[in-house]
């Protein structure tokens, strides 16, 4: 075999091994196509907290307090509590006006959400007893509810013997704005359709994705300890390192708001990108070592959590760099190959050159009308859902969906390097109401 063969096998097997690892959310994307599960209607009415940090959420925080409230569950069984963590404006005299039970809390060397959720967990118990609920739904300020959602949820929840954590449909407020809140959409509607309805159909764990889901009480007997920049993947992680559960409720949907401009999208990505990461550090070994424990539940579950917990986009960027070197230094390897030879191949071909250059354009455009394909598919699966989209905004979005994702490669890696990352607002500004997705 020549070096350029051998190169090409190395990296052809590293490859194939690779995607072996992830081949199982294939299998998840196709299930949530055709299926998704559905719970039975429950006669037991739950208490539960609705806990909702607000960092200068003045502008919206009352829309999804007064769409709790509107909720078809007796609301003599929820308490919503606020917690409004480093705020300057009205947010916590706004909440308080529309009737929520506020708490606040003022530290600047704590801004993350999960240092808002452990002050405030902390409060209920001193002041309530958090084993006074059955459970706590955990939401962002600028969320707003279906009129069935807490119903939907609790059906799912007493399904699972209130053991397990549900997460939820999150659908957008603003997915009709444009482009970039759009393919934000797509991304969230698409992680539901495709990754958490087919994980909960065939059994396995899914994940919470930041909002939009219940937990029991028993989860936070001794408070909350989640802080990072991402507390959904670190507790996700732990969540199933402690054998339990989290499950998918289809019918629960939720509305988020989504950012609108390059420079937010870039800025929110970038810490979730940092937060993944660090999550990587802390955890992988531990979910790694759990896999061959004996005695262990859900290994198939932990499986998959900590592949996905992966930095893939690093791993493959990595990989596929050191192959172009190996690749482009092979003229001086093997002298009887040129340059050109490497680039172009034998023959000046798009369909047919094994060169660099067509290989490389030939994988792009394959890949690229992959996504623009799933892009549709989850389109016209959950077009009744997705509301105030015109059809050319769907159709640029579509197109832009493979660059959306590109994206991400550069936001890792910058991800990987922004040591001292912190965590600024994302500021939340659509009215849309509880009337206007009802």
């Amino acid at each position: 075999m020549t070096y350029l063969e051998i190169v090409q096998l190395v990296f052809n097997i590293i490859f194939t091994i690779m995607g072996a690892i992830m081949a199982h959310f294939v299998i998840f994307a196709v299930v949530g196509i055709f299926k998704r599960k559905k719970f039975p209607k429950t006669d037991r009415i739950n208490k539960y907290g609705l806990i909702i940090p607000a960092r200068n959420e003045e502008k919206v925080v009352a829309g999804l307090i007064e769409s709790i409230q509107k909720n078809n569950y007796p609301q003599d069984k929820l308490q919503i509590f606020v917690i409004a963590h480093n705020c300057t404006d009205k947010t916590a005299e706004i909440a308080r006006k529309h009737g929520a039970t506020v708490y606040e809390y003022n530290n600047p060397n704590e801004c993350t959400m999960g240092y808002a959720f452990k002050y405030l967990f902390s409060c209920i118990e001193k002041d309530y007893g958090t084993q006074n609920y059955d459970g706590f739904f955990m939401f962002n300020a600028d969320n707003l509810l279906d009129a069935n959602y807490i119903s939907k949820m609790n059906d799912a929840f007493e399904y699972y013997n209130k053991e397990s954590v549900i997460t939820s449909y999150r659908n957008s407020k603003n997915y009709g704005s444009n482009l970039i809140s759009g393919l934000y959409g797509l991304y969230f509607s698409e992680g539901c359709r495709l990754e958490s309805a087919g994980r909960t159909v065939l059994g396995c764990s899914t994940r919470v994705q930041g909002t939009g889901y219940l937990i029991s009480s028993k989860v936070v007997k001794n408070g909350w300890p989640y802080v990072s920049l991402t507390e959904d993947w670190e507790f996700s992680a732990d969540q199933i390192l402690h054998d339990n559960k989290i499950r998918y409720c289809d019918e629960a949907i939720f509305y988020d708001e989504q950012p609108v401009n390059v420079r937010i999208m870039w800025r929110q990505r970038l810490r979730w990108a940092r937060g993944h990461l660090l999550v990587f550090y802390a955890r992988f070994t531990d979910l790694f070592k759990h896999l061959f424990k004996k005695g262990t539940k859900h290994r198939f579950s932990l499986y998959d959590i900590t592949v996905n917990i992966l930095p893939s986009p690093v791993m493959m960027a990595f990989l596929q760099l050191l192959q172009l070197v190996l690749v482009l230094i092979t003229p001086l390897i093997d002298r009887s190959v040129t340059m050109n030879q490497v680039l172009f191949g034998d023959t000046a071909n798009l369909l047919l050159s094994g060169g660099l250059v067509y290989s490389t354009i030939r994988s792009a455009i394959i890949s690229s009308c992959g996504l623009i394909l799933s892009a549709i598919l989850v389109f016209i699966l959950d077009g009744k859902r997705i509301k105030n989209v015109s059809l050319l905004k769907k159709v640029l979005i579509c197109i832009f969906w493979p660059i959306f994702l590109l994206i991400q490669l550069p936001i890792e890696v910058q991800a990987f390097f922004s040591k001292k990352l912190g965590w600024k607002t994302i500021p939340h500004e659509d009215q849309t109401k509880f009337e206007h997705v009802n």
